[in-house]
């Protein structure tokens, strides 16, 4: 969803050029060195408000994160958020070091990313498309997942939470279609109680707070991941 004009939002992006990215393409297959190291890269597709992304990146400071959205007043509202957690780590740190916001369009995603580039992909609260023309357009689409796979290596994960049943049910059948194993799969995921270690994105909260559902599901895709899926899948089957 659009916000409305957030006043001054692009001369404000463009002042920040430690944080945001207006260029990703100039970035293909060189993240890490934008970074300065060789940690692995997590990447949040329509970050919203960014929330989640920037919260991630003080919770797991040896991951690189990246947030994506399109619209200038959505990366503004994800820029404050990464320079008040800055502000209260302190040290001298305008935002944390590893993290990076970008403005992208996610149907060229190809050209921002390199292949077998990134390590993980989060899809929160992704826009639903409920029409059935334009299905399409949602992020779980094999269209768009053959386009993860590609970007993603051996480590790749998605990891995709929506409130929507009708996506997920969507999502579900095309993972299956493409062959992709899925695991801890979830219909209610705070059921038993938010868990301290979980982020939550604004939707979340805003969700959870009435009472609706949350639904997520993890995709294993790379080799090493599913390597290291069976090797758990093995040790549970050998306990009973």
């Amino acid at each position: 969803m659009r916000l409305r004009g957030k006043k001054g939002a692009p001369e404000m992006l463009a002042q920040m050029s430690t944080l945001v990215v207006m260029n990703p393409e100039a970035h293909k297959g060189k993240w890490k060195e934008l970074f300065g190291n060789d940690h692995p890269i997590y990447v949040e597709f329509g970050m919203g408000k960014g929330q989640f992304i920037t919260q991630m990146s003080v919770r797991y400071p040896d991951i690189n994160f990246i947030g994506i959205d399109m619209y200038d007043e959505l990366i503004a509202r994800a820029s404050e958020k990464a320079l008040a957690l800055g502000e209260q780590a302190g040290e001298g740190m305008e935002h944390p070091a590893n993290l990076k916001l970008v403005r992208a369009n996610l149907e060229f995603v190809e050209t921002i990313f390199a292949e077998q580039e990134l390590d993980r992909i989060y899809l929160n609260f992704s826009d639903p498309w409920p029409k059935k023309k334009h299905a399409r357009r949602r992020l779980t689409h094999p269209r768009f997942v053959e386009k993860y796979s590609r970007i993603m290596n051996e480590n790749a994960e998605i990891h995709f939470k929506t409130d929507s049943v009708t996506l997920f049910e969507f999502s579900l059948n095309s993972f299956a279609d493409m062959g992709l194993q899925m695991t801890n799969i979830s219909l209610d995921l705070h059921r038993g109680g938010l868990n301290e270690e979980h982020v939550m994105t604004e939707y979340e909260e805003k969700f959870s707070g009435k009472g609706m559902n949350i639904h997520r599901v993890e995709v294993v895709i790379g080799s090493a991941a599913l390597a290291r899926y069976e090797a758990r899948k093995s040790q549970v089957k050998r306990r009973y």
